[in-house]
Order: C-alpha cells, then sequence, then structure tokens
C-alpha cells in the first residue's frame, strides 16, 4: 500500500483517475437511473479520456447498462469456456477434434 500511495502522491493524474474509475465502477454496479454525463465531463479531462470517448461513441448501450436490471454475464461465462479451449488447442487440431474436445468437457 505504502507504494501505491507513494506513486500516486507523485503523480496526482493516477489518483484522479482512480476515483474516476471508482465512480463508474460504483454507477455500473447500483443499476439505478443515472446519467453518465458529469462523470463523462470530468474523465475527458484526466488519464481515461480514452475511455470516456469510447463511452461517448455508445453512450445508448451504456445508458442501457445503467438503468436496467438485466445482466448477460451468464452468457459471456459460456462463451468465454468455448473461447478458452479454442485458444489453447490453436493451430494444435481440425475442428472435429475441438468439438470433441468441447463436448467431452461438458
Amino acid at each position: 500500500m505504502r507504494l501505491i500511495a507513494a506513486i500516486e502522491a507523485s503523480i496526482p493524474q493516477l489518483l484522479e483517475a482512480r476515483v474516476i474509475i471508482t465512480a463508474v465502477h460504483t454507477m455500473l454496479r447500483r443499476t439505478a437511473e443515472q446519467e453518465p454525463d458529469p462523470w463523462i465531463e470530468q474523465a475527458k479531462l484526466s488519464l481515461v479520456a480514452a475511455f470516456a470517448n469510447g463511452v461517448i461513441k455508445d453512450r445508448a448501450a451504456v445508458q442501457a447498462e445503467i438503468s436496467s436490471s438485466w445482466s448477460n454475464g451468464q452468457t459471456k461465462g459460456q462463451i468465454t469456456k468455448p473461447k478458452l479451449v479454442k485458444h489453447q488447442m490453436y493451430g494444435r487440431t481440425k475442428l472435429d477434434a475441438l468439438e470433441a474436445r468441447l463436448l467431452g468437457a461438458n
């Protein structure tokens, strides 16, 4: 912790970026009707400006994520498993062996 405190003391922009990221994380976790505009304005002037610009470009999706109680976590989890196996076997075998491994993994 002392190292982190020393780094943040010497580079105040990192502390500001951490506060901004914590704010967006809280905003997404609460899933309450919140406007991301104050966060975006603060983020555009910080080290996370590129992320803020991405949020601006896909504002409708971000607003839907904030206000919706639905989650796609289960879907992402189901997709991650075959992708992991595919990457592990990349270049080693053909599609039929990949299919056998995936079906055998269930």
